[in-house]
């Protein structure tokens, strides 16, 4: 994964306000990886991949942190 994004400890909206920025400067089929806290992490990246058309490639979750691995769209 060539860019990674740490929003540990931000809650609802702000992960995906700072994901939504890095995924504009990631190139177009780039990986971004973010990590998170938030509970409502994976609903909020599952909605956000779905309605940006970018890819969600990856989803785990360990020790009370999520990882996401995200495919910008073209």
């Amino acid at each position: 994964v060539a860019v990674s994004l740490d929003v540990r400890g931000l809650n609802c909206p702000l992960p995906i306000f700072r994901t939504r920025k890095a995924i504009r400067e990631t190139p177009i089929n780039g990986l971004l990886e973010v990590l998170a806290t938030d509970p409502l992490a994976p609903l909020d990246f599952a909605s956000f991949c779905e309605t940006t058309g970018n890819e969600l490639v990856e989803s785990s979750a360990s020790g009370g942190v999520f990882r996401f691995v995200i495919r910008r769209a073209a």
